[in-house]
């Protein structure tokens, strides 16, 4: 399997701690989208929206999008709970990441530190919104654990990414004290650093 992916990129990164937690061979091709590689011709061949991660799976068929690679990725692991709700409360958070969590956090996060935008010039709504989806997370939290049950699973690995790396877009992680510890579990259970 070949994976396309930027390492700035949360959304590369959670395919990446999905395959290496799962133990898959893979082939990790670096792919700067600050340098406009993802809208070369042969990049856009690979995946028409011109974005990463993309990946090419063994039998040479093209996957993009994120969160449908970690589902694909992960179909019979224990990433993905084998109770129908369980499994259903999983993708709730990987839904509401990529529309209420994503959209705010890493996008002031881009702005912040690879634009080079001081905090105070982000718009006061996404700064708000990230704050919200922050708070929204800390909540989900509050009991301990992993996001669906007391397992990591993909809904972790949607989250965590770019949670992990908010405060790079000007957000105070420690205003949410169960977000950070379950950074850590999620970290410490992926073993990434």
């Amino acid at each position: 399997m070949q994976i396309y992916g930027d390492s700035i990129s949360g959304n590369c990164l959670k395919v990446k701690w999905a395959a290496d937690h799962l133990g898959l061979a893979y082939d990790w091709i670096e792919t700067d989208v600050l340098k406009a590689e993802t809208r070369t011709p042969a990049f856009l061949a690979l995946n028409p929206a011109g974005q990463v991660p993309a990946v090419i799976l063994d039998d040479g068929r093209p996957l993009a999008q994120s969160n449908a690679i970690l589902l694909h990725l992960a179909e019979g692991s224990d990433l993905i709970p084998a109770d129908a709700y369980l499994r259903a409360r999983m993708l709730e958070w990987m839904f509401w990441e990529q529309y209420s969590h994503e959209p705010y956090v890493a996008v002031a996060r881009f702005q912040v530190r690879y634009l080079g935008k001081p905090v105070s010039s982000l718009d006061p709504k996404l700064v708000e919104r990230g704050n919200g989806a922050l708070k929204r997370l800390e909540d989900g939290l509050s009991g301990g654990g992993f996001l669906v049950g007391q397992r990591v699973s993909l809904a972790d690995i949607a989250l965590v990414a770019y949670t992990r790396s908010a405060h790079e877009g000007g957000f105070d992680l420690a205003l949410y004290p169960s977000v950070q510890a379950w950074v850590k579990r999620v970290e410490t259970a992926l073993k990434i650093a």
